[in-house]
């Protein structure tokens, strides 16, 4: 892998917003959005951190990948999204590295049906709250968990996680990052399903009866649909929701701003590998009709 000097990130939600400003301490960062109007800000006013970090970072923003180059591009867009942010990666950064950082499975194959980049796998526990374009609150300082994939190692790995570890935000390396993955699967597709059709931000109720039963057995049942997982899920629940803050699920912020939500690639791709098994996980199947049906109520 090439000295890791230069990293775009595409797209600067929350996640991307986060990475792009902390990475900013330590590299070169350039972000690839959306709004002609979010790059403009970006470059005028540069990225203020708050909440676990109190900074500004100054970065390079545009809406087109050909005025930006990278050594590492970081993919941090919400699943519904990575289709088309893959497709306007395509034909640029030759000789960089990408990596995803998708909820649910399969973001990789997308990336790497649009070019013939090295990949990198990542899933992130981290998160925060994006205020403006130009201000993120840093919320949970949980891991990034990065694996190799396509064309890497797992030096390159761990290249990358040192690189986030020394911009402020916590990381970690793996050989073989699936068992991780299974874990973020089953914890996401469980906490903000269940936070989507609640209304509850994730805290003390997932732990406890009686809505916690109902936590701990669809857990349970992802755990039997799993081929291996890292951390429990149950235990990841239980810690995150006595952490003294009451985090709000994507899934939950979409279903209030009646935005499309990310179940198809979180619950679907459980509910998915559940059927190719033959496992039955008929919680699980239910929580991914409910909440496709509340979707549905105001799309």
């Amino acid at each position: 892998m090439a000295a890791l000097s230069r990293i775009c990130v595409a797209g600067a939600g929350t996640i991307g917003s986060l990475f792009a400003a902390h990475l900013a301490r330590v590299a070169r960062v350039s972000v690839l959005v959306r709004r002609e109007e979010h790059a403009r800000m970006l470059n005028e006013h540069g990225l203020r951190v708050s909440g676990r970090a109190d900074f500004t970072a100054r970065l390079r923003a545009s809406t087109d990948p050909a005025a930006l180059a990278a050594d590492l591009v970081i993919v941090a867009c919400k699943a519904n999204d990575l289709e088309n942010v893959a497709r306007r990666l395509s034909g640029h950064f030759a000789g960089a590295t990408v990596m995803t950082t998708q909820n649910g499975l399969g973001a990789e194959e997308v990336v790497a049906r649009n070019g013939d980049w090295p990949l990198l796998s990542s899933v992130t526990f981290m998160s925060g709250t994006k205020h403006l374009d130009t201000h993120v609150e840093y919320v949970l300082d949980t891991a990034t968990w990065i694996g190799p994939y396509r064309g890497t190692t797992f030096d390159d790995a761990v290249s990358v996680a040192g690189l986030i570890e020394r911009s402020g935000l916590r990381a970690e390396a793996f050989e073989d990052l699936r068992p991780a993955q299974w874990s973020k699967l089953i914890f996401n597709a469980t906490v903000n399903g269940v936070a989507a059709l609640t209304g509850l931000p994730h805290d003390r109720h997932f732990a406890e009866p009686p809505l916690g039963d109902l936590v701990r057995a669809l857990m349970d049942e992802g755990k039997a649909v799993a081929p291996a997982f890292a951390d429990d899920p149950w235990e990841m629940n239980v810690l995150a929701s006595r952490r003294g803050h009451a985090h709000r699920p994507s899934m939950l912020e979409d279903v209030e701003a009646r935005r499309p939500t990310e179940v198809e690639l979180i619950n679907g791709s459980l509910v998915r590998e559940a059927r190719a098994c033959d496992a039955r996980a008929p919680l699980q199947e239910a929580l991914y009709a409910l909440v496709k049906g509340k979707e549905a109520s105001y799309s």
